[in-house]
């Protein structure tokens, strides 16, 4: 009994040195390195799975242009005549053999077919590329985002720290008779306030954190649930934009102007097939077959003779006027879609610089006026508080003056930042949207 006691007690005692070991080899684990925004870019032009659909529509539409340009296959069969019921009949008056037969199709209808193909793919790359400016835009709007959530953890964290301090001095002043319970109760309820805010901000950097691994979709940041540090500043001078250069790069490099304008392509293309559907394909059917009936000239059965057949389908009633017209009016719609898209561009255009430019200001009054003069302020009332000149609410209320205004200069320049990335977006967003390719799937 005592030897099994001794030898649980050994175990017991291995399992925890083991659990220690464990645990204090994780805490000597070096922190990895904070990610840099070029990184996530990289790792998501690489994972990011809307973009291998993008790839793949384009190969379907090359896959559709191959097909649309080849020729129908021929025909092959066996032709049998006069079959009769009555064998003794049936050896005299039989006629089987073979034939072959093709459909040439005239009016370039298979170039005609290739182009409206062509064009399909012309679609399907242009959503490739609008594909991946919504994913590296996601990406630089997410990573923003995340960065300044990641600052606001700082500023909840030295608020608390500040708080906590605080609290501690008035207990002290307290306990000496130099301050009054109250300030010592507004103490603590700050510091439950402010360790309140700093617990929903943690809550929100791992929100926006999983958000951005996500849209990057690499493995090995997905399985991080509390976000990595990210490497950057929000601080750093904005690009200046101007509106003019801003509109005409818009209506130069959208992809958005380009699928307008590749839609108008393939109605011109769509209408040209229209117009030659009319003009009839020829038919041709050559064969053989072994003739047993009997003939008077040649004295004998006729034996193997050949077959021609030629024909056309005449226009008469069915000239494709229908689908005509429907191609006319497609291309009209078309024509007119890229005029509509410009004009959606230009007002889109000028919300996101309004924004920019709002954000710009703000960002900027903060950091030259608001935040110097609320620091001035938190330090002379925190250097007469410990000299005993001032009361406690008057450092609180410098105090919570200070960290709104970081707070508030905080999300001007992640506004700030968003900004400029939806403009060097070319407006474009949605890194987890699903590339539209139903134009050449419908086809």
């Amino acid at each position: 009994m005592r030897s099994s006691r001794t030898l649980a007690l050994q175990f017991c005692g291995a399992l925890a040195w083991l659990l220690l070991s464990v645990t204090r080899a994780q805490a000597q684990q070096p922190a990895p390195p904070p990610l840099r925004l070029e990184a996530l870019e990289q790792l998501a032009l690489k994972n990011n799975p809307t973009l291998a659909q993008a790839e793949a529509a384009i190969r379907a539409a090359e896959g559709r242009r191959k097909q649309a340009g080849l020729w129908p296959n021929p025909i092959a069969g066996y032709a049998g005549e006069g079959l009769a019921f009555d064998p003794r009949v049936r050896a005299y008056q039989s006629n089987q053999g073979f034939f072959v037969e093709q459909t040439i199709l005239t009016g370039s209808k298979l170039a005609k077919d290739k182009a409206i193909a062509a064009q399909d793919k012309a679609q399907a790359e242009v959503s490739a590329e609008a594909q991946r400016l919504r994913v590296v835009s996601a990406v630089r709007v997410l990573y923003y985002e995340t960065l300044g959530a990641q600052q606001l953890v700082d500023l909840r964290k030295q608020l608390a720290d500040l708080t906590r301090e605080a609290m501690t001095i008035s207990e002290d002043l307290y306990n000496i008779g130099q301050a009054d319970r109250p300030d010592v109760l507004a103490a603590e309820v700050e510091l439950q306030r402010a360790e309140i805010e700093q617990l929903r901000a943690e809550n929100g950097l791992t929100r926006l954190w999983q958000a951005l691994a996500a849209v990057v979709n690499e493995p090995s940041l997905q399985a991080q649930f509390q976000p990595l540090r990210l490497d950057g500043s929000l601080e750093v001078e904005a690009p200046p934009f101007k509106f003019d250069e801003l509109l005409a790069t818009l209506l130069r490099d959208s992809p958005e102007i380009k699928a307008a304008q590749t839609g108008v392509a393939r109605a011109q293309a769509v209408l040209a097939r229209a117009k030659v559907e009319p003009v009839p394909d020829v038919f041709l059917r050559a064969g053989a077959s072994a003739n047993n009936e009997y003939n008077e000239i040649a004295g004998r059965r006729t034996g193997w003779e050949a077959r021609v057949e030629a024909g056309i389908r005449l226009p008469l009633f069915n000239r494709n006027q229908g689908n005509s017209a429907a191609a006319q009016a497609d291309l009209l719609n078309a024509e007119r879609e890229v005029q509509r898209v410009e004009l959606e561009l230009r007002t889109r255009l000028a919300e996101s610089y309004a924004a920019y430019l709002n954000a710009l200001g703000m960002a900027a009054r903060y950091q030259r006026e608001i935040l110097p003069r609320a620091q001035r302020a938190y330090d002379l009332y925190l250097a007469k508080f410990r000299q005993m000149a001032a009361a406690y609410p008057q450092v609180l209320i410098s105090q919570r003056t200070l960290f709104e205004a970081r707070t508030e200069s905080i999300a001007a320049q992640v506004e700030l930042w968003q900004s400029v990335a939806q403009l060097r977006g070319l407006l474009l967003m949605g890194g987890l949207n699903a590339p539209n390719t139903s134009l050449g799937a419908n086809r």
